[in-house]
C-alpha cells in the first residue's frame, strides 16, 4: 500500500522547492526558499517541516543540480554538502533519494501537457525515439530520455553534459569564449550557457569596445537591455548566448540520437521563448553539415510548466519503493 505523505524538493544553486506529494498525482503546493539562507539541506528541509501542516512524510526525494555519484553529495554551485544516508538518519525517513536535477526533470517529460510546453521548432517526433533535455541556469543542465525495451521503463540520462567543450562559431562568440579561456583556462558550455555566463559575454563584448570601468551587468539586465530597451550590445550577447545555444541543443540531439524531440529547461529561457525562436537559434540548430536533414524533422520545446521536475522526482521514488 502506498504510503503517504512523500516530500520533494528540488535544490539548485539559486532556490530549493519542497512540495509534499499526497497520492499518486497528487502534489501540493511548492514552498521555495533560498539556499543562501541555510547553512545545510537539512536546515532547509527542517525549516519547510515547520510550515508544512500535517503527518511528516517517511518518504523523500530530492533532485540536486550536481552529480550524484555515491552517498556523500556537494553542490557544484553552493557550499551546500552532506551524506545522504545520515540525513536520512536525521530527519528519521524510512527513505531518501537523491539524484541529479536534470534526470529528475528527464522524468517528468511524459508527463508533461501541451499546456506546460511552447513550441520552439516544427517537426515530427518519431514515436519511440530519445529525448533531449538541456537547460540553462544556474549552471548548464543536460540529461535525456531512453525509452526502455521488452517492456522495461524509460532511463533516465545522469550525466554532466553542462561540462562538455563549447565551440564558438559567430565573431562575438569568439570574443566570449577568448575571454572565458584567459579568466578560467578550459571553457565549459557552462561557463557561457548559464546565467553568469549570460554576464560573462556582455562583459567581453563591452571591453572588446574599450569600455571596463562599469560593473559587470547581472543576467536580468542583459535580456532586460537586449528585449526591452534594444541596447546594442545586449542585443549582440543575447544572440551570441541564442546561437551558442542553439549548437549545443542539436550536439545532444545528434549524440543521443533524439528524434523523439529536444526539450529547453532551467530557468532562463521560459522567459523569452519567441525572442528565442526569432533569434539564430533555429538555423544553428540545423547548421551541422550532413546532419542537417537529419535535425530538421526534431521539434523543439521549451518547458514552461512551473515545477516540472516534481513529477519526475516522484516517479523516481516511486521506483525506489517498489511500485513501479
Amino acid at each position: 500500500m502506498a504510503s503517504y505523505p512523500r516530500l520533494l524538493a528540488d535544490v539548485g544553486g539559486t532556490n530549493v522547492r519542497f512540495a509534499v506529494q499526497t497520492g499518486a498525482h497528487d502534489i501540493g503546493e511548492v514552498t521555495a526558499l533560498k539556499v543562501a539562507d541555510f547553512p545545510s539541506l537539512e536546515a532547509a528541509t527542517r525549516h519547510y517541516f515547520t510550515l508544512a501542516p500535517g503527518a511528516r512524510p517517511r518518504h523523500a526525494a530530492i533532485g540536486l543540480a550536481n552529480p550524484v555519484t555515491g552517498d556523500f553529495v556537494k553542490l557544484t554551485n553552493h557550499a551546500w554538502a552532506f551524506s545522504v544516508e545520515q540525513m536520512r538518519g536525521a530527519l528519521a525517513l524510512d527513505t531518501l533519494i537523491a539524484i541529479n536535477d536534470f534526470t529528475a526533470l528527464a522524468l517528468a517529460l511524459p508527463y508533461l501537457d501541451a499546456a506546460g510546453l511552447a513550441p520552439l521548432r516544427p517537426g515530427k517526433a518519431a514515436a519511440g525515439a530519445p529525448l533531449a533535455l538541456i537547460g540553462p541556469g544556474t549552471g548548464l543542465g543536460v540529461s535525456g530520455l531512453i525509452p526502455g525495451r521488452g517492456g522495461c521503463g524509460a532511463v533516465a540520462l545522469a550525466g554532466e553534459g553542462g561540462h562538455v567543450e563549447l565551440m564558438p562559431k559567430t565573431d562575438d562568440e569568439w570574443i566570449a569564449w577568448r575571454a572565458a579561456q584567459r579568466d578560467h583556462g578550459r571553457v565549459s558550455a557552462e561557463r557561457l550557457l548559464s546565467g553568469s555566463g549570460l554576464s560573462l559575454i556582455h562583459a567581453a563584448l563591452r571591453a572588446e569596445t574599450g569600455t571596463v570601468s562599469a560593473p559587470p551587468l547581472k543576467p536580468h539586465e542583459v535580456t532586460e537591455g537586449a528585449l526591452q530597451r534594444h541596447d546594442p550590445l545586449c542585443m549582440r550577447a543575447f544572440e551570441a548566448f541564442c546561437g551558442l545555444l542553439g549548437s549545443a541543443a542539436a550536439d545532444l540531439a545528434l549524440v543521443l540520437g533524439a528524434r523523439g524531440g529536444v526539450y529547453i529547461g532551467g530557468g532562463i529561457v521560459p522567459r523569452f521563448v519567441d525572442a528565442l525562436a526569432a533569434s539564430s537559434f533555429g538555423a544553428r540548430f540545423i547548421d551541422k553539415g550532413r546532419m542537417g536533414a537529419y535535425l530538421a524533422d526534431i521539434p523543439v520545446h521549451v518547458i514552461t510548466a512551473q515545477y516540472p521536475a516534481l513529477a519526475g522526482l516522484a516517479h523516481a521514488l516511486a521506483e525506489a519503493i517498489g511500485e513501479d
